[in-house]
């Protein structure tokens, strides 16, 4: 499956989900694989709702900064009811008397009705950069979802492998009980026969107890592994399910230099810091632009009158506004900016640097996982072929149950390294997929 697939997932699911009930994402009993835990994990996870919105909020930020393209309309209405000075008052406030006191204290109604336009005609495309800044800080926050989505995913991955190997641990131990059991039995039949001392039916019983209590820790290993990937799904709650066993070992195929270049071109934290570099060095063009007028052009109509109909009045014209001395504002704006620059410069050099050793350190253990496989299949086989001759050896009267016992717990461990390793293989394939930039093959 390839990356349009998780940005397909990405759209179909940007509507938050949050208030959605468990039971509606999961139906008890269903058996989910990783393809499915995943698209519940980017549907109900709230990282990812959260970086979503984080998109939504610079795309609206994007509108805010075209707003300074269209017409600004403002308009006003205002009511006042004036009782004026008496005429003795105004002698006492000014040292004028010059009105009769009839006029002077009539009160009158006075209205006010207004209608204004504003628009920029020209700001040296101070507007453009706020407009194309905005734009690239969308790209930013689109490349940081699709970074969360990766480590989400990445998560989500990692703990269903943690189930799987939980699982495969828990039959190997069910496993053990009962062969432990058939060891008891047989050392049973062999004591009651006499050919077997009391010693080989009390260690075996020790023996069988002691795996029933290693059955006990693989069921609540198993049983964390779920709340795990439950956590990891967003979904705590969810009901019980099963999963797809795919645990199988499959050779993942690239060399070191296609896994780098991949990383360069598809790693979304790269991305989202070009994206941040272009952002800042179009902030130093924007601090500049205040060294340049800005030309607007204003119109209003105002209607005012103690009386309707109230007198009509309008006004029209051109305002530049030429900045002369701010005080070395503008300067020190632009000296911050290039600074800035130089910030998400080095931290661009130093991801790359990251992204150099991720992709090594995931290489590498890619190999290390594969080979460990080969030598862990061996393990096994020989391990099995041991307990056979072990198992042989007693019941034919010359073996010991110490050497059963032995032979058990050494094969015992050789499966559950064998299912470490494949394990950790499936680890190590989606660590370097992460490192990659990659979700899916």
């Amino acid at each position: 499956m390839k990356k349009a697939f998780i940005l397909a997932l990405l759209v179909l699911f940007a509507v938050p989900a949050i208030g959605v009930a468990q039971e509606d994402i999961i139906k008890k009993g269903e058996q989910l694989n990783l393809q499915r835990c995943v698209e519940i994990a980017l549907r109900k996870q709230p990282s990812i709702v959260a970086a979503r919105n984080t998109v939504d909020v610079n795309r609206s930020r994007v509108g805010q900064a075209q707003s300074n393209y269209y017409p600004q309309i403002s308009a006003d209405a205002s009511y006042k009811r004036v009782k004026p000075l008496t005429g003795a008052q105004r002698a006492l406030t000014t040292g004028v008397d010059g009105t009769s006191p009839s006029s002077a204290t009539a009160a009158f109604d006075d209205y006010t009705g207004s209608l204004s336009v504003n628009q920029l005609i020209f700001d040296f495309w101070k507007t453009k950069n706020q407009v194309d800044i905005q734009k690239l800080n969308v790209g930013a926050s689109r490349s940081d979802l699709e970074n969360t989505a990766e480590s989400v995913v990445f998560d989500v991955k990692q703990t269903y492998y943690g189930v799987l190997q939980a699982k495969r641990n828990r039959d190997v131990a069910e496993e053990t009980v009962r062969q432990f059991q058939q060891h008891l039995e047989q050392a049973k039949g062999f004591y009651q026969v006499g050919t077997a001392a009391k010693y080989d039916v009390t260690k075996a019983e020790v023996d069988l107890s002691n795996s029933k209590l290693n059955l006990i820790k693989a069921d609540n290993a198993l049983k964390i592994a779920r709340v795990n990937l439950n956590n990891a799904m967003g979904v705590p709650d969810a009901p019980e399910y099963g999963i797809e066993d795919n645990l199988s070992y499959s050779k993942y195929q690239i060399s070191f230099d296609e896994a780098l270049e991949r990383a360069y071109q598809n790693r979304p934290d790269l991305q989202s810091l070009i994206f941040q570099r272009k952002a800042t060095e179009q902030s130093i063009d924007l601090a500049k632009k205040d060294y340049y007028p800005v030309l607007t052009g204003s119109a209003s109509y105002t209607r005012q009158g103690q009386d309707f109909p109230l007198q009509k009045g309008w006004n029209a014209g051109v305002n530049l506004t030429f900045p002369i001395f701010s005080g070395f504002l503008t300067k020190n704006q632009v000296a911050e900016q290039k600074a800035n620059l130089e910030v998400v410069r080095a931290n661009e050099e130093s991801l790359k640097q990251n992204i150099l050793l991720d992709v090594q350190q995931g290489y590498l253990n890619l190999a290390q996982a594969a080979e460990s496989i080969t030598t862990a299949e061996l393990t096994v086989k020989q391990a099995t072929e041991n307990l056979e001759i072990a198992n042989g050896r007693y019941a034919a009267g010359v073996g010991n149950p110490i050497e059963v016992t032995d032979a058990e717990v050494s094969l015992t461990n050789a499966k559950t390294s064998y299912i470490q390793a494949l394990y950790d293989y499936k680890v190590a394939v989606a660590t370097i997929e992460k490192a990659m930039g990659v979700r899916y093959q």
